[in-house]
């Protein structure tokens, strides 16, 4: 199975379903099963952001007990979209050239994210957290995790 690894506070609010789009500065073609790895590193500041320790507290989450090092969730990875800008309302705009639908950024997803023109958001849905992180060495990109 494909895996990725987000640092935290971003791979629990992912494996949580408080978070829908993890943002990177390039796009993939894969689509389907995502493991959701945490990995060893904790943004201690991006915790203390009003938006972020709210989420992270009502799961009764700190900085200061997030899982690091493992496998937490696997996720249905849907769509790659493109980040733009509405130049009307100047948030995030998400578009994937098929001719489809063009999505906006939600103000607190806005805050889970950094969704500057040029990067990607990817999209997840069906989010499932596995009853027990499952520790791993994770790596840059996307990496084959073996279950």
């Amino acid at each position: 199975m494909k895996a990725i690894t987000i640092i935290q506070p971003w791979a629990t609010l992912i494996a949580l379903g408080e978070k829908q789009f993890e943002t990177r500065s390039w796009s993939t073609k894969h689509r389907g099963e995502l493991a959701i790895h945490a990995g060893k590193k904790i943004d201690r500041e991006a915790c203390e952001v009003p938006e972020i320790k709210e989420a992270l507290a009502r799961h009764g989450y700190t900085a200061d007990n997030l899982p690091t090092g493992a496998v937490l969730a696997i996720a249905n990875m849907t769509e790659c979209w493109s980040i733009g800008t509405d130049y009307q309302s100047g948030m995030p705009l998400l578009y994937n050239g098929t001719g489809g639908a063009d999505k906006r950024v939600s103000l607190k997803e806005d805050k889970f994210g950094y969704y500057s023109p040029g990067r990607y958001a990817w999209e997840m849905d069906n989010v499932r957290w596995l009853p027990e992180p499952i520790p791993a060495k994770g790596m840059q990109g996307l990496w084959n995790w073996e279950r």
